[in-house]
């Protein structure tokens, strides 16, 4: 169903009336109910909410609709604000106000992966698994330094929480789902220990088959992927506990975007974390982590799918990037003063990229070749995050951050079409110190069970591997982007929460501006030949997320979101790429003994507003979109206590849409190329948990 703008308005209209006369309605409902009730986790989770000023939290076991996620961008799309472009089945790239890539920052329990592939196969969420994890944790715009540094859009972090055993026992749980195209996803966990001694083990196992958009057309999309984590920990007493960490995965992924796919996502990992709490009256908490994580890719021309010679690709071609991060962090909690809590922290992360690759595996397989480094980085922290409680009911929250950045340069030739050239920054290195911080205020208020909060907050982003890397500049007399600028942004987040019996409502909203905006632009005339440029540029956005729940009865209720971000380049004077349209969700649920049922709709408005060939190393504007609505129906049973059972119908009526925030479809043998790659049609699934 596509919906013009002048039927999206009412209905987006109908959304907010719902969420006003939701407040209205509850004036009169009591007071404030106590905050561990508050914190209950639901049964059936349709949208993400705020939990606290500019903090999402969710835990990533709870049964949710529509369709549960498989990595760890489609998790991140129930939350207001992030939307996924879509490249096939799975690996999607999140993004969230706009903002893409290293401008969200990706943790998993505390540290970073960096992908491989050049062309953003696998973005960091690509390896997470989100059902492994315990909860998922979302920061709002540049409101903390302590999860690393460039986070000017958001800060998100997959973890797990391992408690201590008290006596010696074991637990576990189990998840099997089944849905439509053949997809089929198997999570395992198993914990047991002792008072001093305990160990976990978690697996998961995910394929789907080629999915089907709502025209009938198969989509090349298939994926299957597996992972394992293994942790052994020490705990001599209740506030010392030491964790060693493993992980392995792998997988195969179809994408319907270009014209290769990726056989090989390799990753091993080790970590290993410290934390020592109550050290003495002031120090409340000691911690430090080193980890290594390897990912080793390969992608090429012919395995998942019929090879056909073209003028690109005459031959079987394969790429094999890999990169190797490890870093370090030392952080203390320090109770300077009954109101005052301070955080500080030392923090070191290096990642070094390699590339060998072949255009004829079958003379010249990529096996025999030497890894070739192209890219170097280092970044050293040191950062400071205050919190004081001025008075009862207020809080002053800040934090400042120095980033001391190095890169090198590894690239002696770079291609130019069907030639190359001499790198002119081939071994160059740069180093640059780069600070940023911010402060918010937050305020309870006496009246009502309601929080105000503003906030400013300043980061310099250094530019990452694909924006140093993968591109060019736009002068003629250079072909190198190794000297971009880094990017500044200021931005004003204000918002409030409410938490009231019967209703949950928050308001969040931003303004920022970006010097030397880093823009990447695809088919840009240099002489003769296109190529793909870098550019600094000035911009603006601002925009926000709402979202509501508002209790009918003990059994029903009804949620309502709403999620809007607009750009502007004013160097160019034009929309800024890569901006997502209004979205909104509407959502009824029944819950009620061991049954549930719900009902969500999602709308999402047609977005002229965009700049063809311009956005950044995730995708770029290929026009504009049509609005869409799409309907899912889900439900839910609790046959016994640690027993679950959920289904659902997503894309009720089948319908025919794409994402505005999506690549262009690629030609594929035996697959008809259409402008973007479309979503799934109608998807039935059947998912069964427990534990014991």
């Amino acid at each position: 169903m596509s919906l013009s703008s002048r039927w999206m308005w009412p209905l987006t209209a109908a959304s907010i009336l719902m969420i006003t006369s939701a407040a209205a309605a509850a004036e009169s409902s009591g007071s404030n109910p106590p905050r561990d009730e508050r914190e209950l986790v639901e049964v059936v989770v349709t949208a993400l909410r705020m939990v606290e000023p500019l903090v999402v939290s969710s835990s990533a076991k709870a049964p949710r609709q529509p369709l549960p996620a498989h990595d760890g961008a489609d998790f991140l799309k129930t939350v207001p604000g992030f939307s996924v472009i879509r490249k096939g089945g799975t690996d999607g790239d999140p993004v969230f106000r706009g903002m893409a890539a290293s401008r969200v920052n990706i943790e998993i329990d505390g540290e970073q992966i960096l992908g491989g592939c050049g062309m953003r196969m696998d973005p960091p969420t690509a390896y997470v698994f989100p059902e492994a994890y315990d909860r998922i944790i979302v920061i709002k715009g540049p409101q903390t330094v302590l999860h690393g540094p460039g986070n000017s859009a958001a800060s998100v972090s997959f973890e797990r929480r391992i408690s201590r055993f008290d006596e010696p026992g074991f637990e576990g749980r189990i998840s099997a789902l089944g849905a439509s195209f053949g997809r089929n996803d198997v999570v395992g966990e198993l914990r047991a220990g002792m008072p001093k001694l305990d160990t976990q083990l978690t697996a998961t196992r995910a394929e789907s088959d080629d999915f089907t958009d709502g025209n009938g057309r198969d989509v090349h999309s298939a994926y299957r992927r597996w992972s394992t984590n293994a942790a052994l920990g020490w705990t001599p007493d209740d506030d010392t506990r030491i964790d060693l960490t493993g992980a392995r995965s792998d997988g195969e992924a179809a994408y319907a975007d270009r014209m290769m796919d990726g056989v090989l996502f390799a990753r091993d990992n080790l970590g290993l974390r410290f934390e020592r709490r109550n050290l003495s009256p002031r120090v409340r908490r000691l911690e430090a982590q080193t980890f290594y994580n390897y990912i080793d890719h390969v992608m090429d021309n012919y395995s998942l799918r019929t090879f056909v010679p073209t003028t690109m690709m005459p031959g079987r071609a394969v790429s094999n990037p890999d990169r190797r991060t490890t870093g370090s962090k030392l952080e203390m909690e320090i109770g300077i003063a009954k109101p005052l809590i301070a955080t500080i922290g030392l923090e070191r992360q290096e990642n070094r990229h390699t590339l060998r690759s072949t255009m004829n595996e079958t003379m010249m397989p990529y096996e025999a070749m030497a890894r070739v480094e192209d890219g170097r980085f280092r970044s050293d922290s040191l950062y400071a995050e205050l919190t004081w409680q001025t008075s009862e009911r207020q809080r002053l929250i800040g934090g400042l951050r120095a980033d001391d950045w190095s890169a090198r340069d590894g690239r002696q030739r770079l291609a130019l079409g069907m030639t190359s050239v001499v790198n002119p920054t081939a071994g160059a290195e740069r180093s640059e110190t780069l600070g940023g911080g911010f402060i918010r205020f937050e305020s309870d208020l006496a009246s009502q069970p309601a929080t105000l909060y503003a906030g400013l907050g300043r980061v310099q982003r250094f530019p990452d591997y694909w924006e140093l890397i993968s591109a060019g500049k736009e002068s003629e007399a250079s072909v190198s982007a190794f000297n971009t600028l880094p990017e500044k942004t200021t931005q004003f987040d204000a918002g409030i929460l409410l938490r009231r019996d019967r209703l949950s409502f928050s308001l969040s909203g931003f303004v920022s501006d970006v010097d030397d905006y880093i823009l990447i632009q695809s088919n840009y005339a240099k002489g003769m030949r296109m190529t793909t440029v870098v550019r600094n540029v000035e911009a603006r956005t601002w925009g926000g997320e709402a979202d509501a729940t508002f209790t009918l009865n003990p059994a029903w209720k009804v949620t309502g979101t709403l999620a809007y971000t607009r750009g502007d380049n004013r160097s160019d004077g034009t929309a800024l790429a890569q901006m997502a349209p209004l979205e909104s969700r509407l959502a009824l649920d029944y819950s009620e003994a061991r049954w549930s049922a719900g009902a969500l709709l999602r709308i999402v408005a047609a977005q002229d507003r965009f700049v063809l060939n311009q956005g950044n190393i995730v995708g770029q504007d290929i026009g504009g979109t049509p609005g869409f609505a799409v309907l899912s129906l889900n439900g839910g049973w609790q046959p016994r206590s640690g027993w679950q059972v959920t289904a659902g119908i997503d894309n009720l009526f089948d319908r025919a849409y794409a994402e505005h925030l999506s690549r262009s479809g690629a030609m594929v043998s035996g697959f008809l190329q259409s402008t973007r790659v479309n979503e799934p049609g109608r998807t039935a699934w059947l998912k069964v948990s427990a534990e014991m």
